[in-house]
């Protein structure tokens, strides 16, 4: 069956990876078993242009899909009245033009998908006509396809499929909604009698995962679809798993946040303390990052605090060896959320206790101000 749905998906589309087109096959399957998931996996299909295949894959998920509704530009109330405790899978084509620089946030539909990722999160509404208070279901499976990176709160509940125009030669069948669409709806009741005849046996699998964290909530169902299917499937999801959520996390889309922390490691170098002038020049003096332009006046010290406080880092007054006193920031409080947050930074850079060289992201010309006592 699985194969099946392979064989129909590369027949109209151009998949960048053999891992890539194995995930989007079981993302397919699953819709057929939605009940049956603990969390709602999205699918964000993107690429960098127009023409990259993004809305004829679509297209096929749509066939192939239980209950799909496909629609651009939604409205957050027209979605939540759509979504019922057997949800229908939602289909969101030019969604860069709903989360993109001038959509203007989109917060309440934002929320919607980064709550119904998970189960039990529905969302509270006041009717004024029935004085009453409603609470609407938001767990539903999503795709969503654009151009450009999404939402980093959606791409991480996300398996991104990152297309890219067909080169000579890479040539695929046409897909004609009218003629195309019957035989692969046909296909995709075949797939609902399959899976929804074990919707219960399926609830209870906690299969072994791969990989952690919500990277493993959000493979999780299609994990349990590939060993349901057995033969090879369950090795290549497993295989699919960790190849698409190494290559998400080597992609280097984290938040702003995250790139401050990284930023900030990078930015001490092995300096245990730095003024937070000190801190911010260095931080804006990185070409390829946004603080220089984080704002009218790039990053300043109130946002640079704001942000940080989030993590517990706070600025004190600190004395610097030439006897001036200023706010600035100690090392030592920022190892714990670097830990947490970005480790792979923390691997690339050497410890101030190592006795290694400051990256030389940082520039040589940089005054390297020691730390005094508060």
């Amino acid at each position: 069956m699985l194969d099946a749905i392979r064989t129909a998906v590369t027949r109209y589309v151009v998949m960048p990876s053999p891992a890539t087109t194995d995930a989007v096959t079981l993302w397919i399957a699953a819709t057929h078993a939605q009940p049956a998931w603990a969390h709602a996996p999205r699918l964000v299909i993107r690429g960098p242009e127009r023409r990259c295949g993004k809305s004829r894959l679509l297209d096929v998920v749509e066939a192939l899909s239980r209950d799909p509704l496909l629609t651009v530009n939604a409205s957050a109330a027209a979605v939540y009245r759509s979504v019922s405790v057997d949800p229908p899978v939602i289909l969101v084509d030019e969604a860069d033009t709903i989360f993109g620089a001038k959509a203007e946030g989109n917060e309440d539909l934002r929320g919607l998908l980064n709550a119904g990722h998970q189960r039990n999160r529905p969302a509270v509404r006041y009717d004024a006509a029935t004085n009453s208070v409603q609470h609407l279901e938001t767990f539903a499976m999503a795709a969503l396809a654009g151009i450009g990176q999404m939402p980093d709160t959606i791409e991480d509940r996300a398996i991104i499929v990152r297309m890219r125009r067909r080169a000579a030669g890479e040539d695929v069948a046409t897909f004609r909604y009218k003629r195309d669409r019957q035989p692969l709806r046909a296909f995709a009741t075949k797939l609902t009698n399959w899976l929804r005849a074990d919707l219960k046996a399926l609830e209870r699998i906690e299969p072994e995962m791969p990989i952690e964290d919500r990277a493993a909530d959000t493979w999780e169902p299609l994990v349990i679809v590939a060993d349901h299917a057995g033969g090879d499937w369950p090795e290549r999801a497993r295989t699919a798993a960790k190849t698409l959520t190494q290559q998400a996390s080597d992609d280097g889309q984290v938040s702003d946040r995250v790139r401050l922390l990284a930023d900030c490691r990078t930015a001490f170098g092995v300096d245990t303390a730095l003024s937070t002038a000190a801190l911010l020049d260095r931080l804006k003096a990185n070409p390829e990052a946004p603080w220089s332009e984080y704002g009218p006046n790039g990053l300043t010290a109130m946002r640079l605090g704001n942000i940080l406080r989030e993590y517990e880092i706070r600025s004190g007054n600190i004395r610097f060896p030439d006897g001036k006193q200023a706010k600035g920031y100690q090392r030592v409080d920022f190892n714990d959320a670097w830990k947490r947050y970005c480790p792979r930074a923390l691997a690339a850079v050497p410890d101030a206790t190592s006795g290694g060289d400051a990256v030389q992201a940082v520039p040589a010309s940089f005054s390297q101000v020691r730390a005094g006592t508060p």
